[in-house]
């Protein structure tokens, strides 16, 4: 019998949980920035017009480059150039589109030409968006590519031992990285009083993840020169020459893969894009701030970071890896129809909390069971190409549904009345902050004119229509302003008439409460202001893309039935744990 002639890194523990945490993390990073806009969908349409429709074309950015074929190429490189030159390629493509996106909403791009041609061109979008979305393409490209390649380095270093375990924990940590997005990304942006600090933080976070790929590439170098050494078959070098173009065709004609990866697009389809939109449907069929709502929304991924690592301890030593996707779908499909229809309904913030940890409880039942039975289907020489080629056919859902969910939103609202009285008031507190920043005093009046018949406007649309908690919130915002402005109207005129007129190129809303002058006279006005900006949103029902949600769920769940019906005829594996236990010795 032959024995091995030293021990492989990977036979310790420390070294390949060492492992583990040093590409988690990069993914940890790399998930906080592709939800930092989220928790701040009303704020950035407040502060730079990013419409739903813009929102969601700006959500699909991160996938249109992937759609295109970059996935594909993505997937070869893994197969042709290793873990650690791709793995290092898609941390800088990450971090160099993370720093586009900046650029594209920072407060000094908005004041250049070329942002202003960018709206211009092309399609209607803000330039802000245009380049945001720019950069989001780019640092999908590489995120996604990083997905792949830290799967594949799971698979390698954790070969016959704890895979799913550790492909649990990885994933654990990557959810908890949307918990803490969530959690600061609202506090950091009111704090410095604009959308971009905290993506400026989070691209500084994806500058570490670089550092933490360096350092797995030293380790993961000695131990492929391990391999070497003891002539093993899981050499990278062996699978790289092994590897050919027309292996990929044995994957696209594989009933396997599809199976899989129509499961995975649709089941994906009805999360991620979700968690684009959940904080806003929160605020919305709550009626509560957007600080509010995202604090309630952060607990979504902690459900699945809390389960994961044991649904993986369980599918390691237990199986049942078909079983699981089952059930995650029907809990995904029961989640979405709640958040549909009861939650507006009751306004119950216990059952949105609810809801939400009941979700995570799913988005962790289906990646746990679906990413470690990926290498019982697919021989590992072409386990690179097909990760990513299940990345590709799931970012072709992730790219159109935020299209059509921000399509559909706005479309399903498009007969609100008191939607398009509270966008007229919030574009005309913007018009009045922009004259009480210059000082103008005739377009104050003039602007403040307008904005008492547009509230008068927006009264009489109140009393006809259905009281939501939304609704009620943004009325009781925008009657509590209204007064404080009437009251104190006399003094903010003297004020505007005794102070020097400035001009001004670009004033958001309330920019104008951060200058330094005279303040004493308007603080109440201020302080009010200041309250109201917080509270103001658009009031959209989410009805129909919640249902458009659940009905990708019940898909899903279809499949995963045939999926757990074709590894029973197949015997594929799926149901069987990943450690098999060894024989006794005769």
């Amino acid at each position: 019998m032959t024995e091995k002639l030293q021990k492989l890194m990977n036979d310790s523990a420390a070294a390949r949980w060492t492992a583990l945490i040093l590409i988690a993390l990069m993914m940890f990073f790399g998930y906080m920035f592709v939800d930092v806009m989220s928790p701040l969908e009303s704020l950035v349409e407040a502060e730079r017009s990013w419409v739903p429709e813009v929102f969601g074309t700006y959500a699909a950015a991160e996938y249109i480059l992937n759609v295109c074929g970059f996935l594909i190429l993505a997937g070869i490189i893994l197969d042709k150039m290793g873990i650690r030159f791709t793995g290092i390629l898609s941390a800088c493509l990450m971090f160099a589109g993370a720093t586009i996106k900046f650029i594209g909403i920072s407060d000094w791009f908005q004041t250049t030409s070329f942002c202003n041609w960018l709206g211009t061109w092309w399609v209607t979008m803000p330039g802000s968006a245009k380049m945001a979305a720019l950069g989001f393409m780019i640092f999908g490209c590489g995120c996604e590519m990083a997905g792949t390649t830290v799967s594949k380095a799971i698979a390698k270093w954790f070969k016959g031992k704890e895979m799913a375990l550790a492909m649990g924990i990885e994933m654990a940590i990557a959810r908890v990285g949307v918990f803490a997005i969530f959690s600061i990304s609202e506090p950091i942006a009111s704090k410095f009083g604009t959308v971009q600090a905290p993506v400026a933080f989070c691209t500084l976070l994806l500058l570490i993840g670089i550092l933490n790929f360096l350092v797995f590439s030293v380790m993961d170098k000695k131990f492929d020169n391990q391999l070497a050494t003891v002539g093993s078959a899981n050499q990278e070098d062996s699978s790289e020459e092994e590897f050919k173009i027309s292996d990929l065709g044995k994957i696209f004609s594989s009933l396997n893969f599809w199976v899989v990866a129509l499961l995975c697009v649709l089941y994906y389809s009805a999360i991620f894009p979700f968690q684009r939109y959940g904080a806003n449907m929160l605020q919305c069929n709550l009626g509560i701030d957007a600080g509010t709502a995202s604090s309630i929304f952060r607990w979504f991924p902690i459900g699945a970071a809390v389960i994961t690592p044991f649904l993986g301890s369980f599918l390691d030593h237990k199986g049942k890896g078909a079983t699981m996707l089952i059930w995650g779908a029907l809990l995904l499909i029961c989640c979405h129809l709640i958040f549909a229809f009861i939650v507006p309904a009751t306004g119950s913030a216990f059952i949105a909390y609810a809801t939400i940890v009941i979700l995570g409880i799913s988005f962790a039942l289906v990646p746990a069971a679906l990413w470690p039975s990926v290498p019982k289907i697919i021989e590992e020489k072409v386990l690179g190409s097909a990760y990513c080629l299940i990345f590709w056919v799931q970012n072709i859902g992730l790219c159109l549904v935020p299209l059509l969910i921000g399509s559909v939103l706005a479309s399903s609202n498009s007969d609100s009345a008191i939607v398009s009285s509270t966008k007229s008031m919030i574009d005309r507190y913007q018009k009045v902050s922009f004259a009480m920043n210059a000082n103008n005093y005739d377009e104050f009046t003039a602007q403040y004119d307008t904005l008492k018949m547009e509230f008068q406007t927006l009264d009489s649309t109140y009393q006809k229509t259905q009281k939501t908690p939304a609704v009620k919130t943004t009325y009781a915002s925008f009657k509590e302003t209204m007064d404080v402005l009437a009251k104190n109207e006399g003094t903010i005129k003297n004020y505007i008439q005794t102070a020097p007129k400035k001009e001004v190129k670009e004033a958001g809303m309330f920019d104008w409460m951060n200058q330094s002058s005279e303040e004493t006279a308007i603080t109440p006005v201020k302080d009010q202001l200041g309250k109201a900006s917080s509270g103001m949103f658009i009031p959209y029902r989410f009805t129909v893309p919640l249902i458009i949600f659940s009905c990708f769920g019940i898909v899903a769940f279809l499949i995963a039935i045939y999926l757990k019906a074709l590894d029973r005829k197949r015997k594929l594996g799926l149901e069987l744990p990943n450690i098999k236990k060894e024989e006794p010795a005769e």
